[in-house]
C-alpha cells in the first residue's frame, strides 16, 4: 500500500492538470500538469476564482459546467477552447489561436469549506482537433475545386430548410451547369475541361459574401446556396454571376471554343416539404435555360 506522501507524489507528477472547484468557482487545489509541453504552473491559481482568471462569458461557461457535474453526479466530458482573449491579463501574449481541451468533470463526495466541489481534469486535445478539422473538411470537400460537395450541400440545405420553417428568414438556390464543357473535353482535352471547372468554382468564390456556399454537384453542375436571399435578388444576383462566369471563361478560349453557364433559380417557399423541392425547382429552370439557349438564367416559381 501507498502512503500519503505517496500519493501525493503521484498527483503532483500527473501529466494532466487536475483542479479542485468548488460550485462558485473558487480553485482550492490544482495537481498535476507536469507535461509542460502544454502546461504552465497552475499553482497560483489556488485561493483565486474562476472569474478572476477567466472572461465574463468563458466564467459563466465553466460554472455552468461545474453546476452541471454537482446536479447529475455523473462524470461529464466537455470540449472547450481558451484563447489569450479568454484569460486575464494576457492582452497581448499568449496563444494566437485557440488551445482546445478535453475536460472531465465529476462532483466528489465532500464539502470544502461548507461547498460543494468538483475535481476537473484538463486534457490538451489541440492536435486531435486540429486533425478531426482536416479530416471533416476532407470529408466535405471537392478536391478538384476545393468547394464542398454534395455530402455538404444535403447538411447545409436541411440547415437552411429548416431556419425557413422556424424563423421564416429567406434563402434561395441557384443550380448552374457549365455550357459546351464535353465538346472542350472532347477537342481540348479533360485537362482543359478541368480548368474550365476550377474557373468557375473561383469566380464564384470572388463574388459570393460571407454567408454563401457553392457545392459541386456533379460533374460540370454546381449549386449555391444563398442565406436571407428573397427571390428578386436571387435572380440579380444570379445574373451578375453568369455575367462574371462569361467574362472569365472568355479569357480562356481556345479557337473561339469557349464555356459559359447556365443558372436556374429558385426560392424557398411556404408549400415546400423539404429543400429537395426547392432544389428540384432550381433544376427545372436550369434545363429550361438550357432548351432556351444557354448562357442564360431562368427562374421558377412554379
Amino acid at each position: 500500500m501507498i502512503n500519503i506522501a505517496q500519493m501525493a507524489l503521484v498527483l503532483h507528477s500527473l501529466p494532466d492538470p487536475a483542479f479542485v472547484i468548488t460550485q462558485s468557482g473558487r480553485y482550492v487545489a490544482v495537481f498535476g500538469g507536469k507535461d509542460d509541453r502544454y502546461y504552465h504552473d497552475g499553482s497560483g491559481l489556488v485561493g483565486l476564482y474562476i472569474s478572476d482568471v477567466l472572461s465574463e462569458n468563458k466564467a459563466a461557461y465553466f460554472l455552468s459546467i461545474i453546476e452541471k457535474a454537482l446536479n447529475s453526479r455523473n462524470l461529464l466530458i466537455e470540449e472547450y477552447e481558451l484563447s489569450n482573449k479568454d484569460v486575464k491579463g494576457l492582452p497581448d501574449q499568449g496563444p494566437t489561436e485557440p488551445i482546445w481541451f478535453e475536460g472531465r468533470i465529476q462532483a466528489l463526495d465532500f464539502l470544502v469549506d461548507n461547498e460543494p466541489v468538483v475535481l476537473w481534469v484538463a486534457s490538451n486535445i489541440s492536435k486531435r482537433h486540429d486533425l478531426e478539422v482536416q479530416l471533416r473538411q476532407l470529408s466535405d470537400t471537392d478536391q478538384l475545386t476545393g468547394l464542398y460537395n454534395r455530402h455538404r450541400l444535403e447538411r447545409d440545405l436541411n440547415y437552411l430548410f429548416d431556419t425557413y420553417c422556424r424563423h421564416h428568414i429567406p434563402a434561395s438556390i441557384l443550380m448552374l451547369d457549365l455550357d459546351h464543357l464535353k465538346l472542350i473535353n472532347d477537342q481540348l482535352g479533360h485537362h482543359a475541361g478541368d480548368n474550365i471547372i476550377m474557373t468557375v468554382a473561383n469566380t464564384c468564390k470572388q463574388q459570393f459574401r460571407k454567408t454563401d456556399s457553392a457545392y459541386r454537384f456533379g460533374g460540370d453542375e454546381f449549386v449555391i446556396a444563398l442565406p436571407g436571399v428573397e427571390y428578386t435578388q436571387a435572380i440579380v444576383f444570379a445574373e451578375f454571376l453568369c455575367d462574371c462566369c462569361f467574362k472569365e471563361l472568355q479569357k480562356h478560349a481556345v479557337k473561339g471554343l469557349y464555356a459559359t453557364v447556365s443558372i436556374g433559380v429558385a426560392t424557398i417557399q411556404a408549400n415546400d416539404k423539404s429543400y429537395e423541392d426547392t432544389l428540384k425547382r432550381a433544376d427545372a429552370a436550369l434545363y429550361q435555360a438550357k432548351r432556351d439557349g444557354k448562357n442564360r438564367v431562368i427562374a421558377n416559381t412554379a
